[in-house]
Formats: C-alpha cells, structure tokens, sequence
C-alpha cells in the first residue's frame, strides 16, 4: 500500500503569537479590500458639488490634448491635414470625449464618414476628399455592445462585434473611436454589457473627499476660534421655573453685552455673573491638510504643484521634476491607449483632407514640456553648429543638409515659419 502524501499548511508572512501580528487576534489582519462601485450620479454629483474633483477629471483630459500633434510630412499637405482637423473641431471633441470617459467611464465620437451600412466596417479608403463629414461625441449611455468576439483566432477576440446605439441602431466598432476610463480586464469572461470603463474616481474619489471634508472641518473651528463663555448664577432652575419671558431677558441681556463691548470694547456686567474667553488651538491643523492633500496627489497622479496650484516647499525646490514625472505617464495615456482608439479615425481624416495616403505621412504628440525663448535658441545653436560639422566634413549634399537644417530649426522652435517661408520662397523662384 502506498504511502499517502503529507500536506503542510504554511503561511507566507511574519506570524508572531505573543504579539498577535499575522493571527486572528491581528486587527490589521482583518482590512480587506472591497469593489465600492460608484455610480454615475454620484460620479456626477462629485463632479459639480467640489472644484476638487473636477480639476482631477479634467486636467490630465486637457494636458493630453493641449498641445496636440506635430504632423510630418510637406508644408501643403499638413496644411490640410490641420485645416481638416479645425473643420471637425477634433482637438476639443476629443477632450470633451476624453474628460466624460474618464468621468463616466466610457465615450465614443461616432465617425461620420462613408456611405456604407452603419453596421459594416468603416474603410477610411472609401473617404474620398471631404468624405469626413462629421462627428459625433456619444456618452456611456449612448451605445453599448451587444455581440462579443468569441472567435480566439480573431484579432478582437474578447471585444465587441457590434454596438448598438441609444436609438437601436447597429453601429461597427469601426465607426467609433471609444476612450475609456479604466479599462476593463482583458479576457472574455470580464467584457460585456455590464462590464464597462469605469470612472477614474472609482479608486481615488474617497482620498480627492477626504481633502474637501479636513478643509470644510477647519472652517467651521474658525468660527470656533473664540467663545464668549458667561455664567449666570441659577441659570437652568430659572430657565425652567420663570418660563419663556425669563429666558427672553437672558437673551437680550445677552444681546446687550456683546453690542456694549463691540462698541466701547469694555463689558459691564452683574456682580454674580462670570465671563471668560474660550480659544480653539489650531496648531498642527495645516500639517493634517497638507498629509491629506499628498494622498490626493498621489491617488490622482497628478503633482500637488499642479493640482492644487501651489508652489513646492523645501529649499531650492522647483517640481520641475514632479511635473515631467506626470507629463510623462500624460505621454504614455497619449501613445498606448489615445492613438489606438484614433486611427482609423486618423486615417479618415487624412483622406478627407487629402483624398490619398501618403506612405511618409504621420504625426507625433507635441511634447507638454514646453522650453523657455532661451532653451530654444540653444537648440537651434546646437542644430546649427551640427549641421556646420557635416558640412564640413564634407559626406551629405548640402541641399539635403539645407532641408534637414530648416527642418530641425522649425521643430525646435528657434526659428517659427521657417520651413514654410523656404518653401514659398523656392515655389516663387520656379523651383
């Protein structure tokens, strides 16, 4: 007979039975996270009710689009690419798209392009020169999906085949480029109906409250700040023998009193009465809200020199280095999740604007950090002074070193105009 296995129970963590850490008696031990689902409403009532929350909402919504895309190509080309772009007002549409996803969880612009059936896939190739005729920005509550991919072999399995909209009509995932809050978990099994974006104040709203709640809680000790305390000999045996009238002439006498002192700035009172000045302490107060508004920082992702719009304290402290930190994750929003959901999109307005796809054609997000008039004209030295180098060296035509010159100088902000004023200038010398 075979011997049967021995099994172990062990623990991965500090178990210390005296103290009582890592076992029943450990109220650590019982802190457990929760999913505490917040609802539109109460996303929505946040949103109005504190300025708090809005700026965490809307920030990193208007810093993802607010110094939008740097599109390569030539002059005449990006020139309407960007007239097509200020048609369809894409810029704010994609913040007002952006701001209510991370708000509600989900949004969408409807692509207003092709003849097509709605309900077939969108090819930006049958956009013909103006072919983008609108769009369409659709909250959470205005399309969701009703067919998921369970085709594992399919390059959107786990996604939806078709949305349908507030009104029952059949919409292609194609036709709408969807943002979203937080992201549902990839897999089959965490996508569907009910299963959606959620808002991004679903992990950070209780810290952002906590905030409104200390500074709402110091203001009413401000009021507090100093109490007039008088003693009144037999007060509640009289307020209960001698009735309403009596409590009326402690009132007024009351009344009196502070309208004496406030005038003269002296008090005259009974002999058996007493009177002394109760102080509230509020040492240590600002040190609590300033804790508090570090986790606000921190839960939101968003610098307290951004956030709040104050300055850094500490020596020599700029939160130049905090607010690169952010504008990189901003980058990161921009690049892994903002231009996926936009390409077909982008792919329609090019051909809207241009009536072709150039192969060379594309675009890259301006950088939020923008340099100083100085910083740019040690740039444009340094491209310059490179530029000389191959020059010298004498292993590039110097037409391709002109064009890469003017190029670099344009990007970098040294010299504004420049690579469109070169253009002009050769279009008008017949070259």
């Amino acid at each position: 007979m075979a011997n049967k296995p021995h099994y172990r129970v062990t623990q991965d963590g500090l178990v210390s039975m005296v103290s009582g850490m890592g076992t029943a008696r450990d109220k650590g031990g019982s802190a457990v996270y929760v999913d505490t689902v917040l609802t539109p409403q109460e996303a929505m009532n946040a949103y109005h009710a504190s300025a708090l929350v809005r700026r965490v909402v809307d920030l990193p919504a208007e810093d993802a689009v607010r110094e939008w895309r740097n599109w390569q190509a030539g002059v005449a080309e990006i020139g309407k690419v960007e007239a097509e772009e200020k048609r369809l007002r894409l810029q704010g549409k994609v913040y007002e798209s952006r701001r209510a996803a991370r708000l509600d969880g989900e949004s969408a612009l409807l692509i207003g392009a092709d003849l097509a059936q709605p309900e077939e896939p969108l090819d930006p190739r049958r956009a013909t020169r103006g072919g983008l005729k609108y769009l369409i920005e659709l909250g959470k509550d205005d399309f969701a999906p009703v067919e998921i991919d369970q085709d594992v072999m399919s390059p959107t399995f786990g996604q939806p085949k078709m949305y349908r909209l507030a009104d029952g009509v059949a919409i292609h995932p194609s036709r709408l480029a969807i943002f979203r809050g937080i992201a549902p978990r990839a897999g089959l099994q965490n996508y569907s109906a009910d299963h959606r974006g959620r808002s991004v104040l679903s992990g950070m709203v209780d810290d952002v409250k906590r905030v409104d709640e200390v500074a709402g809680n110091i203001l009413s000790l401000v009021y507090e700040a100093k109490v007039d305390v008088f003693g009144i000999p037999d007060l509640m045996t009289n307020m209960s023998t001698r009735g309403e009238q009596w409590t009326a002439e402690v009132l007024r006498r009351l009344n009196l009193a502070a309208t004496g002192k406030g005038l003269s700035g002296s008090l005259v009172m009974d002999a058996n009465e007493t009177y002394e000045q109760k102080t509230a302490s509020f040492g240590g107060l600002h040190e609590i809200l300033d804790r508090m508004m570090q986790l606000a920082s921190a839960a939101s992702g968003i610098p307290m020199t951004l956030l709040f719009g104050m300055s850094p304290g500490g020596l020599n402290a700029s939160g130049d280095a905090d607010t690169r930190g952010y504008y990189d994750r901003v980058k990161v929003q921009q690049t892994l999740y903002m231009q996926p959901a936009m390409s077909v999109l982008d792919e329609c307005l090019i051909w809207s604007a241009l009536g072709s796809r150039p192969d060379d054609l594309h675009y890259t997000w301006a950088p939020l950090w923008q340099p100083t008039a100085k910083e740019q004209a040690e740039t444009g030295k340094i491209i310059a002074d490179t530029h000389k180098i191959a020059r010298d060296m004498d292993v590039l035509p110097p037409e391709v070193l002109g064009r890469s010159l003017v190029n670099g100088l344009t990007e970098a902000g040294a010299a504004p105009g420049l690579e469109g004023y070169v253009a002009d200038y050769f279009e008008s010398e017949g070259e």
